[in-house]
């Protein structure tokens, strides 16, 4: 009798194959390294390249998770996101900034892990990245706050049917709880996987000065 965990060792866990990792020649940098993946990750026409897990802690010390997407890279490696300061995400990270972000494209076999922690934005360019955002992002921050709770498909459709209105009349409206933060790494891990499990791994460490590069243990 097959049982689950036969089941699953007949799953291949690794499937994709990606480009080779030339680790000896990775520059010096992380975001350098970062940017060519995600290109990778683009040209081979995956979709949501820019989607990562942003992982936190709330007040009672539990890990949180959500898949957000990381719009822009800082020239000194940060990565930004946004949120409303009212949701569960926007709450833990103004208590506690320390979090990750997990990249994953699965058809190239590579990951991504950051870790470090989130600086808020000026509210000014949390104003300019909204007002950048899909006009049906804008409206649902604009009709409630995110992750609040609502009854009804009617009631929900009518909060968000005056946002629109109010878009209209002001096409300047911002959102006041609406923020950017970047997530300023310690860390930027780099994965390469192998269906043989010879994976390749790169460890960049931030220091006072500059990064601190080392191959990981498969």
């Amino acid at each position: 009798m097959q049982t689950r965990r036969d089941e699953h060792q007949a799953v291949p866990s690794i499937v994709g194959q990606g480009p080779d990792f030339a680790w000896a020649s990775a520059p010096d940098v992380p975001q350098e390294l970062f940017l060519r993946w995600r290109r990778d990750a683009i040209n081979a026409g995956l979709p949501e390249a820019y989607a990562a897990t942003l992982s936190t802690v709330d007040a009672d010390g539990m890990p949180d998770a959500r898949v957000v997407t990381v719009k822009d890279i800082s020239s000194d490696c940060g990565f930004k996101i946004a949120s409303g300061d009212d949701s569960a995400k926007g709450r833990q990270l103004l208590a506690n900034p320390n979090c990750a972000l997990t990249f994953y494209w699965s058809p190239l076999a590579r990951a991504v892990r950051v870790r470090g922690a989130a600086q808020r934005a000026t509210p000014a360019e949390s104003a300019t990245d909204f007002l950048a955002r899909h006009p049906r992002t804008r409206a649902n921050a604009l009709a409630a706050r995110q992750s609040s709770t609502f009854s009804t498909d009617a009631g929900r459709d009518e909060l968000i049917t005056q946002s629109q209105a109010a878009m209209e009349a002001d096409p300047g409206i911002v959102s006041p709880h609406w923020t950017v933060w970047t997530v300023v790494p310690k860390s930027v891990e780099f994965w390469q996987g192998d269906p043989n499990r010879n994976h390749q791994r790169l460890s960049y460490m931030r220091t006072a000065t500059a990064w601190d590069k080392q191959r990981l243990w498969p």
